[in-house]
């Protein structure tokens, strides 16, 4: 994002020592997304930059502008989460940001190759509110969460697998229940319910013949590179080609059930009851909203942190 307003500059040289860095962090920290300020000073300031990048992170840019041996001009620029990082490239690095994209309806998985100012226009959305609340998370506190960006594919593969793959199974068959259920009782009143049960429809019968794709050709030959590496090993390419070609191939699937989701919710106005819903119809759209939930976690493991190092672990391992 370009800087377009006037950039206010502090004079460090006036301030008593003890208050020098406790007023710069206070600049900083009024400073929204794209803004910035000049710090002017009498010596090279770079220890600020230390301190700045310990305890504010990686948030910053740091340009200078005079460089002594008397004057020394130091622009400091609060970045966005737009520069340089993809919608998917922020969830990869915090899992919680999706919280927030969800709130305003943006799809961090499928769509996680769009920028903050590209799903900004798209959806009318403030970027600056946007952006405001994606940096309060990174200054909030943290809170514990699996690293799951560090963990090595293979047991990344697995992990997906026996949570995620396990959980879509367990949860198709009820949903199937519930939804054709509701649609039979309510959908005199409530027509969108029939509508519903077709995109639930497909939604399962995508991943029915999706998962076993996985698990049976993608996986297992991510492990190898895995174990290929570990080994200190090079090993043959595949029968496929390279790993992108099936990558691809689930990239788009996921794309679709992804759609048939979205329009699940849209039907539904985000999850929302009637006045005149039964506890079938409350625990069917509760289900299939937990369902969302965990396919949007599953695919975001899988196109944001699991397939982009399997492309680099096969340019390592294979002859």
């Amino acid at each position: 994002m370009e800087i377009t307003q006037t950039i206010d500059t502090l004079d460090v040289t006036v301030l008593e020592p003890r208050m020098k860095h406790p007023t710069i962090f206070e600049w900083f920290d009024k400073l929204k997304g794209g803004e910035a300020f000049v710090i002017h000073n009498d010596h090279d300031p770079k220890p600020l930059y230390y301190q700045l990048l310990g305890e504010r992170g990686n948030i910053f840019k740091w340009e200078y502008l005079e460089q002594g041996p008397e004057v020394w001009e130091v622009r400091i620029s609060k970045l966005t989460p737009a520069e340089g990082e993809t919608v998917g490239e922020l969830v990869a690095k915090d899992f919680r940001k999706a919280q927030v994209f969800k709130k305003y309806g943006i799809d961090f998985c499928c769509g996680g190759k769009k920028t903050v100012a590209q799903v900004c226009e798209e959806k009318g959305i403030s970027q600056d509110v946007l952006e405001h609340e994606l940096l309060a998370m990174d200054e909030a506190e943290q809170t514990r969460q699996a690293e799951y960006d560090k963990w090595e594919p293979g047991f990344l593969a697995d992990y997906i697998v026996n949570m995620h793959h396990s959980y879509v199974r367990e949860a198709i068959p009820a949903l199937y229940e519930y939804t054709t259920k509701i649609a039979r009782v309510h959908g005199k009143n409530h027509p969108e319910l029939l509508e519903v049960v077709k995109h639930f429809t497909n939604v399962a019968n995508e991943l029915e013949a999706h998962m076993p794709k996985e698990e049976r050709v993608l996986f297992p030959y991510i492990k190898q590179l895995s174990e290929a590496k570990i080994s200190s090993v090079k090993i043959e390419p595949a029968s496929f080609g390279t790993i992108q070609n099936p990558i691809n191939m689930m990239e788009m699937e996921h794309d679709h059930a992804g759609r048939e989701l979205e329009m699940i919710r849209e039907l539904t106005n985000d999850y929302t009851l009637p006045a005149d819903a039964c506890a079938t119809y409350t625990v069917a759209f509760k289900k299939l909203k937990e369902f969302e939930d965990d396919l949007f976690r599953h695919i975001h493991l899988e196109n944001n942190i699991l397939f982009p190092k399997a492309v680099e672990l096969e340019k390592e391992v294979v002859k």
